[in-house]
């Protein structure tokens, strides 16, 4: 696989040069991602062809733009084909793309990031478009099948190694979850803060259970989800990473033992309030609820690709219906952190708990 850069141009794409084979003639891949130069001159028939080819493409499709002010409308259209694009900050209103300082840098960065995690990336970009508009329960489905296929795939088993062999988690030396009730509210608090709210096995029924409960009884009209402790919740439990005892029964796990879809359903009526780390499944599942509403300084992340998968929790779903494909695509693969400004300017959050 080459790892260097290659750059095409608009007029290159619609002409199709990024529909060449995508896996050489062992499986490798062969150029994952094409960095698309939107800073040339371009027709607006040659737009729509690039664009209509970009929406086919096996490739991932990175738009980079280093002149300053707005993007033309046109390019706009292109850049919806696209997996994301890279601007400078003057303007980043638009979620197709993504306001950096320095965007040749960071272009390269995540070049730097699908060349280590190939699979992931790759796989990430299918899903995202596959699913972006999919209903829920079946975009979760689409998301977990995919993150099944990675489980197998050289790049988790290599962060395996590297992470080393890990004793299971304790049990719980307190309730894992919390719930209480005051009349028509229903109060739902992670309560592990010794592993910072880890989204591990025991977190995760007893939230369900809590969640289950909520449905079925429809006296409770408005549902309140925190986390006790520093944080929110780390994300996945990563001593349990690894240990299910095969893809099939990993995929039903996720599914349907997961919170994902019962957070979805009852989104209307729920109300995260979000503290500290965020990590993974910490904003994965609270971006299907109605409302997030963020303490000061807390933090998001999506690290999953860097481990050789992607989201698993729903993240592929929920959110990208809050903040677009495009810079969900950025997030993951970058595993950058998110400030809470930024994630309210995005519409990852709703507001921010001044004084909490």
């Amino acid at each position: 696989m080459d790892t260097a850069q290659t750059v095409i141009t608009p007029h290159d794409l619609a002409a199709g040069v990024a529909d060449s084979p995508l896996l050489e003639a062992a499986g490798a891949v062969d150029t994952p991602m094409l960095v698309v130069d939107l800073d040339v001159a371009v027709d607006a028939e040659t737009v729509a062809r690039a664009a209509s080819r970009a929406f086919r493409c096996d490739r991932l499709l990175v738009g980079r733009r280093i002149t300053p002010g707005p993007l033309p409308d046109t390019l706009l259209d292109l850049a919806a084909g696209l997996d994301t694009t890279i601007v400078g900050r003057s303007t980043v209103a638009d979620r197709r793309l993504v306001g950096v300082v320095d965007p040749e840098t960071s272009v390269a960065d995540l070049h730097a990031a699908v060349t280590r995690n190939v699979h992931a990336a790759i796989v990430l970009g299918q899903v995202l478009r596959l699913s972006e508009d999919l209903p829920i329960p079946q975009a979760i489905d689409v998301e977990s099948l995919a993150y099944s296929t990675l489980l197998g795939a050289p790049d988790f088993r290599r962060w395996l190694e590297q992470r080393g062999p890990r004793p299971l988690p304790p049990p719980s030396p307190q309730q894992p979850v919390l719930v209480r009730r005051d009349n028509a509210r229903l109060r739902i608090t992670l309560n592990r803060p010794e592993r910072r709210n880890a989204y591990g096995t025991e977190v995760r029924d007893g939230l369900v259970e809590a969640l289950r409960l909520a449905e079925l009884d429809h006296t409770i009209t408005a549902i309140v989800l925190d986390g006790s402790g520093p944080s929110f919740s780390a994300g996945g439990d990563l001593d349990e990473f690894g240990t299910t005892p095969d893809m099939a029964t990993a995929h039903l796990i996720r599914t349907r033992a997961g919170a994902g879809r019962l957070v979805s359903r009852l989104g209307d009526r729920i109300e995260v309030q979000v503290h500290g780390s965020c990590v993974g499944a910490g904003i994965e599942l609270p971006a299907f609820a109605g409302r997030i509403v963020a303490a000061p300084g807390t933090a998001f992340r999506l690290p999953e690709v860097l481990m050789g998968l992607i989201p698993g929790a729903g993240g592929t779903v929920s959110v990208p219906r809050r903040i677009g494909r495009w810079r969900t695509f950025w997030l993951c693969v970058t595993g950058a952190e998110l400030d809470t400004d930024t994630a309210l300017a995005w519409g990852l959050i709703d507001d921010i708990a001044i004084g909490r």
